[in-house]
């Protein structure tokens, strides 16, 4: 791994050197089907052409290629010595002209790690199929190229295949041909616009299909025809909506027309759901692709689907942000990623059915920025990115959640009319082109009027989370004497920053409800903002000082507020308040402030009269890390039984066949504890028991069976039978988990094996062992485990690529162990290994927070309690 990395610094001299004009780059991958070889890695034959000018004539540089061979490299006509300049990951570019034409003929691996040219054969048909997914920096593993996003070039593909397959690429198909030898079809394809190398793609096998059209003409007369098409494996199209996927398609492009005022640029717009894929989607521009996931093998809830259609929203803004214009460096990868999250949500709320979007990106997407910003590893929105593991790591809950969040709050600030002529002058300044920072906030500061510098220094170039409190104080007549929102922030990151917030005041109504009586706009700005518009206000039952979400903080509570929704929490009416307190509190738990065991009996006695369906299954997510990272080891036992039993009599009581009964039934398999409890998981699995309205389909019984597999109820004969009854890709990930998942010495060992000492495993199985592995209930049968995680992830690291190493540094540490020697033990490697890679040492730290913030909840409620009983005693 670390001969593949390339710096900032190294970027940047290319960078001034090199101008690109054009790439043809030629795949050939006719034996894609047949059989692997014997020995050594899967390939396919890669010819690419660089045409490329040099500023400095006699200059010396460099392109990137990771290939198991090299044929030959042609530099300006002439053969160069493929041993001498080529040395597995860089071909020696040595006195160039001032216009030069590389060519270099490679074999190319097939990847089996989702980094690449991802090789996947279907279990189901032993149909092949093939994608590319290159961010930051894998094209270099398909075609030579000058890998880094500010050199833009236009690209002509021409892709070689077996006969019958689905080939497409980024630009319109534009011919297919016979080869004069070797069989197959030839497939040539129309020159991309300037475009960087992550974002070039190459799809091919026996593609399910299904095509559409948009139509748009604009207020000149002009109209824009973009051809659509929809695409996934043969063996889920009977699962596959393509209907619904085109109807949010276009519904997003109408969104975007209408308020960026520059028409897509790339042609037609396909989109494909792909197997064992590492992330949720990439913009790939005319062919983006999407985790297979996303095609629903059975029934799932509107949050499901609210999802997918944030995560086609969002890739379709990266047309626009990130692939029309692009960042120079991987240091403003939030320049596309934080717009493409906050227009995911704004363009699901403005275009599509999901006009609750606004609560779940308050619910769940700023939960993800919450903890990435507390971590160690916290880094400002503007990140020093020093090399591309730096980049990898950076794709986290900052750049995309915190990012989106700010600028919801830029949203407030500056006004939207004025947010979006900004975006649309961005764009008309900078197609095709890279930009920094200051060339957004030049527009922004054009159309707002507003000082973008300042802003930007507090919200975009500090790191860290700031909380507001509110601080009040009552007259005799019991209404509000002062107001005040106390602003504070952790020590190591003490940026005081100014919030424009709602302030919003609820009161017990008729009914029971909790609904606001008033509210007051508010610029906070430093420790301590009055807020006079309230005074004289009728006392509060509640006060919610970040009302509507308007800016990005750790929202807390008066103490009389937090009472309240001791109380009161579901008599909330307003779902995205009642979104925002659950988020509160679920922080004020994983700060300490609120033991877990408090958050549980909400959870038991409000969860199931929550209406938002989304919110639920983040709660009872919560539910699930308060038990088995929050709570006190000695309390567990008691407190997952009740929260089990609640769960069953959720499940019962939920509207029969609705979302909420499948998100009670998931989460009751989760938390199955007694004998009776996995009683009924088997008896609904087996038919004998019914539970009306719930549909226990495919999905449902590998999400049944991985508890009975856990807890040794079932084992390797009950998963074989099972996986007769779904032998897909799906069904083998699931029963892969389950194995992995029994509790027994000796399933651990070789699952330990299969992910540690061997590479056999595809990516996605990978995720699956390691999964199945982690059992939070089988602590003492994974204590043997600890040492030898500390032992071999440097040697992992170094041996493995960056997905297979970042999947077990995080999924194998030790952390439901649970104990100081854990975290001991974790000091002891951090401290022998200064010099270990930076981005492995901050998966390390990552990992070690998520236990000390633990091990600080559990010790805070121990002495809480410890306090309560004595003074119970002595009284």
């Amino acid at each position: 791994m670390p001969g593949e990395n390339l710096t900032r610094n190294e970027a940047g001299v290319r960078s001034r050197l090199l101008t690109v004009h054009g790439y043809e780059v030629v795949l050939d991958v006719r034996d894609a089907a047949g059989p692997a070889p014997a020995s050594g890695p899967r390939t396919f034959r890669s010819t690419t052409t660089i045409r490329f000018s040099c500023a400095e004539e006699g200059a010396d540089t460099f392109a990137d290629l990771i290939a198991p061979h090299v044929h030959s490299v042609t530099l300006n006509g002439e053969s160069l010595n493929v041993d001498r300049v080529f040395d597995g990951t860089r071909v020696r570019l040595e006195g160039l002209r001032a216009e030069n034409e590389l060519i270099v003929d490679a074999r190319c691996a097939y990847s089996r790690t989702g980094e690449g040219l991802h090789h996947f054969t279907d279990p189901e048909d032993g149909e092949t199929y093939l994608y590319t997914q290159y961010e930051p920096a894998d094209a270099r593993r398909v075609f030579a190229n000058f890998e880094q996003p500010d050199l833009k070039a236009p690209y002509a593909f021409t892709v070689l295949a077996p006969r019958e397959w689905v080939v497409l690429s980024n630009g319109a198909a534009t011919g297919e041909s016979v080869p004069p030898e070797g069989g197959g079809v030839r497939h040539t394809f129309a020159t991309t616009k300037p475009i960087s190398t992550y974002i070039t793609a190459v799809l091919a096998g026996p593609y399910h299909q299904v095509r559409d059209h948009y139509s748009r003409t604009f207020a000149d007369g002009t109209t824009l025809e973009i051809p659509l098409g929809a695409l996934c494996r043969k063996g889920l199209a009977k699962h596959f909506d393509p209907d619904e996927i085109f109807a949010t398609t276009k519904a997003g492009l109408d969104f975007f027309h209408d308020h960026f005022d520059f028409p897509y640029p790339f042609g037609k717009y396909d989109q494909a759901f792909v197997p064992e894929y590492n992330l949720g989607a990439m913009e790939n521009p005319g062919l983006v692709t999407f985790r297979e996931e996303y095609v629903f093998r059975g029934r799932t809830t509107r949050a499901a689907y609210q999802a997918r259609a944030n995560t086609l929203l969002h890739e379709m803004a990266h047309m626009w942000f990130g692939d029309l214009v692009t960042m120079e460096w991987w240091d403003d990868l939030w320049l596309k990623e934080s717009f493409a999250d906050f227009m995911g949500a704004y363009a699901s709320h403005g275009a599509t059915r999901f006009d609750e979007a606004w609560i779940t990106f308050a619910n769940r997407r700023k939960a993800w920025a919450y903890r990435a910003d507390q971590l160690p590893s916290t880094h400002p929105i503007t990140a020093d990115i020093r090399d591309l593991q730096d980049a990898k790591l950076n794709f986290d809950g900052i750049t995309y959640a915190k990012g989106a969040s700010v600028l919801k709050q830029l949203v407030a600030y500056a006004g939207e009319d004025a947010f979006l002529e900004g975006a649309r002058r961005y764009f008309k300044r900078h197609a095709y082109g890279n930009t920094r920072l200051s060339d957004l906030l030049s527009v922004l500061t054009e159309t707002s009027g507003r000082d973008m510098a300042e802003w930007a220094r507090a919200w975009l170039q500090t790191a860290g989370l700031n909380s507001l409190t509110p601080r009040l104080r009552h007259d005799a007549d019991g209404r509000i004497a002062e107001l005040a929102i106390e602003q504070d922030a952790p020590q190591d990151h003490p940026t005081l920053r100014p919030h424009r917030v709602q302030v919003g005041l609820y009161r017990l109504a008729e009914g029971g409800r909790l609904v606001r009586y008033a509210v007051a706009g508010v610029d906070v700005a430093g420790a301590l903002t009055v807020v006079d518009e309230l005074v004289g206000t009728e006392r509060p039952d509640l006060v919610l000082v970040n009302d509507e979400d308007l800016t990005y903080c750790k929202t807390r509570f008066d103490p009389a507020s937090l009472e309240t929704l001791r109380e009161h929490l579901g008599a909330i009416e307003d779902p995205l308040a009642r979104a925002l307190c659950w988020s509160a509190l679920w922080n004020l738990t994983r700060d300490g402030l609120l033991p877990a065991a408090d958050f549980l009996t909400l959870v038991r006695r409000f969860g199931g009269a929550e209406t938002q369906i989304g919110v639920l299954q983040m709660v009872l997510s919560w539910a699930d890390s308060a038990l088995e990272w929050y709570l006190p080891r000695a309390r567990r036992a008691e407190e997952a039984a009740e929260l089990a039993r609640a769960a069953g009599e959720e499940l019962r009581r939920a509207e029969p066949g609705g979302d909420h009964q499948l998100a009670w039934a998931r989460f009751f398999a989760g938390r199955a504890d007694s004998d009776a409890d996995f009683a009924l998981l088997e008896g609904l699995l087996s038919g004998k028991e019914r539970i009306e309205g719930l549909v226990v389909d495919q999905e449902l019984r590998w999400t049944m069976l991985l508890p009975l597999a856990a807890h040794g109820r079932i084992g390797e004969a009950e998963l074989a039978r099972e996986l007769t009854r779904d032998d897909t890709a799906s069904g083998r990930r699931h029963q892969v988990r389950c194995l992995a998942a029994r509790p027994s010495a000796e399933v651990k060992e070789a699952a330990w094996a299969a992910v540690v000492e061997s590479d056999a495993l595809s990516n996605a199985l990978v995720e699956a062992t390691i999964d199945g592995f982690a059992r939070p209930s089988q602590r003492e049968l994974l204590a043997p485990f600890t040492a030898r995680y500390f032992e071999v992830i440097e040697g992992v690291w170094e041996q493995r690529s960056i997905e297979i190493g970042m999947s077990v540094v995080r999924g194998l540490f030790p952390g439901h162990q649970q104990d100081r020697a854990t975290l001991e033990a974790t000091d002891a490697w951090l401290n022998a290994h200064q010099d270990a890679a930076p981005a492995l040492r901050r998966l390390v730290l990552e990992q070690r927070d998520d236990l000390h913030r633990a091990l600080r909840a559990q010790e805070a409620q121990e002495s809480r309690e410890a306090r309560e009983s004595e003074e119970e005693h002595g009284a």
